[in-house]
């Protein structure tokens, strides 16, 4: 999965080596490291990975106005039995709260489920991050439920999660969160 895609406010491109600096300001910052922080791997470590992830995923640089705001995920899991992708996001506190995390959230969605034919997408949110919880609810996610101990945060303790999914019927159309 290549290329650049275009949003209503962003473009998604995939992510380069030139990347690295801002990917690693971006996690590095208090209130994205609240949630995308790992107690046992340096920021480094997850740019790196970010970079050269792993076969069925593609990581991509958030762009608004040539500014590369933030990171997003596409997981794609192949078996056709099982076929779905995740989605996963960290958006700079800077440009939070102006609608550009839900564009990317939105226009990735819309073309993992046209361009890559999936027909369902999962999040998992920290179950404590409620404006990312409010976010995917807004753009037709549903909570499936709760993964107790789910991840390890920053403070080496493990935290719930929450499983939500969206179906390509509960998309919100884009013109929907224009009016919003």
């Amino acid at each position: 999965m290549t290329g650049l895609i275009t949003g209503s406010r962003v473009r998604l491109r995939p992510a380069a080596a030139p990347d690295a600096a801002r990917f690693e300001e971006i996690l590095s910052h208090p209130e994205v490291a609240r949630w995308w922080a790992d107690a046992e791997e340096p920021v480094a470590a997850q740019v790196s990975y970010l970079l050269d992830p792993d076969e069925g995923t593609t990581t991509y640089a958030v762009e608004h106005e040539d500014v590369v705001v933030g990171i997003e995920l596409a997981f794609e899991e192949a078996d056709p039995q099982y076929r779905h992708a995740g989605i996963d996001i960290a958006v700079h506190p800077d440009f939070q709260g102006r609608g550009l995390g839900a564009d990317a959230i939105r226009t990735l969605a819309e073309h993992l489920f046209t361009e890559r034919g999936h027909h369902r997408l999962v999040i998992d949110p920290a179950a404590g991050n409620e404006a990312a919880i409010r976010l995917y609810r807004s753009l037709g996610f549903r909570p499936v439920g709760t993964m107790r101990s789910y991840e390890r945060g920053p403070d080496g303790n493990w935290h719930d999660g929450l499983l939500m999914d969206l179906l390509v019927d509960d998309l919100v159309p884009a013109a929907a969160l224009a009016g919003s």
